[in-house]
């Protein structure tokens, strides 16, 4: 009998460590569904965007493909009801706080996402060996595609979020901006340098990216700098830190930055953990995955960060003007993160709406102590086809009870677009002595 359950329990262990396959008729190579929505209003996948317009200049901004698309509807205050069960509460907030001004251009579902082939093999390797790990705070066995391309729970979900396909590297100039409720904004410029250590196939275990940045302008700022080496399992090894300090001229060790920490840069406007929309350890959380729905969220939009975008017709009271935005209906994971009863956060309830390509967070509702919704997070993105890989062109922190909101990653007065290239990386090292050298 004790020998009949063992083999019981073994068979059952085995059975689940059977990873559903990845059929190349009815899924992308992440584990998508090939087909559209039966409505018709999302699309099907084709292949996505693969290779630059012909009338893209390499190393300039991202010229628009679909440019000549027409929006098929406009929503407002007015017609909101007409489009509420395609519309998340934070999209809605938005639409009823600001009435006058703000409206949600409607414009044909694009599909675009797609990755390197080396992305979508490591995507079916992963299917047999990635695990979350005992705590749940991490995962293993997986490598440059997303771990878990049919997610079980809602912590299989966010670590595609934070280990989707992002290229190997990135060198950007941009600039964030605090938004004030009569419109007025300053631009606090930075250069960024970002490898993506979880995507190339000598990276160190544990660690997802490697970061340093420099502040450009204004000229009371200028000179600053920050080093972070952002691992999986911050539980395991946290996150590290350093901060450049003028006075001292050195690289200082900075104290763990994560979760509801005000984030300084963005006005109180969002914490640690709202960067990317979501990041870091989600060990104050319970998450659950609360299945796919349809809805309209910010996709392909371009036009925010085309060369010589005029910022003070962009930046609008409240929000960012609506004729530079692109919404679109896409399927998305919904994932609901509430904290755990022995922690503090300063959100009490936060629910994500992830990309069922691409896995990026393109939106989140998050709520405070008393359950109501306070802020509403946006990115805003496009397909980065020399890559390619759908990725934000652009992220916006909406406060609710404030009116004022964050932008981060205006690129328009730059002349060049985020460099991708092999050699973007050039003469950066991600140590306390490579800080110092890339400030000066």
């Amino acid at each position: 009998m004790q020998l009949l359950f063992s083999l019981i329990v073994a068979m059952v262990f085995a059975s689940e460590l059977l990873a559903q396959p990845i059929d190349p008729t009815i899924h992308t190579p992440w584990g998508a569904p090939l087909a559209g929505s039966e409505d018709g209003r999302v699309a099907s996948w084709d292949g996505g965007l693969t290779a630059p317009p012909a009338e893209h200049i390499p190393g300039r901004h991202r010229t628009d493909p679909f440019s000549d698309d027409d929006p098929i509807d406009t929503i407002t205050a007015a017609n909101l009801t007409t489009y509420a069960e395609q519309l998340t509460p934070g999209l809605k907030a938005i639409l009823e706080t600001y009435p006058e001004s703000f409206s949600i251009p409607i414009y044909p579902s694009r599909r675009s996402h797609a990755a390197p082939e080396q992305v979508y093999a490591a995507i079916a390797d992963n299917l047999d060996t990635a695990r979350l790990s005992e705590d749940g705070n991490g995962f293993t066995g997986a490598r440059i595609g997303i771990p878990f391309a049919f997610p079980n729970n809602g912590l299989e979900a966010y670590f595609n979020h934070v280990a989707r396909w992002r290229g190997e590297q990135i060198r950007v100039r941009a600039a964030d901006a605090n938004v004030q409720t009569d419109g007025d904004y300053q631009l606090v410029a930075r250069d960024t340098a970002i490898r993506f250590d979880y995507a190339l196939t000598d990276g160190e275990d544990n660690v997802l990216f490697s970061l340093m940045s420099q502040t450009t302008s204004p000229a009371k700022l200028a000179g600053g700098g920050a080093l972070v080496i952002e691992t999986i399992n911050q539980d395991a090894e946290p996150r590290s830190a350093w901060i450049y300090d003028q006075g001292r001229r050195r690289a200082l060790r900075a104290p763990q930055l994560g979760f509801d920490m005000v984030a300084n840069s963005a006005d109180g406007l969002r914490t640690a953990d709202d960067a990317d929309i979501i990041n870091g350890s989600p060990s104050r959380f319970n998450w659950e995955l609360k299945g796919k729905q349809v809805v309209l969220v910010p996709y392909n939009v371009y036009a925010v960060n085309q060369a010589g975008v005029d910022y003070d017709d962009l930046i609008m009271p409240g929000h960012l003007n609506p004729k530079y935005l692109r919404f679109e209906w896409h399927r998305v994971w919904v994932v609901e993160a509430t904290v755990k009863p022995e922690w503090r956060h300063t959100y009490s309830r936060r629910v994500f709406y992830f990309d069922e390509d691409s896995w990026l967070a393109l939106m989140a509702d998050q709520y405070d102590a008393n359950d109501q919704l306070w802020r509403v997070s946006l990115a805003l993105p496009i397909n980065d086809y020399e890559l390619p890989g759908v990725n934000p062109s652009l992220y916006v922190f909406h406060d609710l009870h404030s009116r004022r909101y964050h932008i981060q990653g205006l690129r328009g007065a730059y002349d060049r677009a985020a460099d991708i290239s092999p050699d973007a990386l050039k003469g950066v090292t991600f140590n306390p002595a490579g800080l110092r050298r890339f400030v000066r």
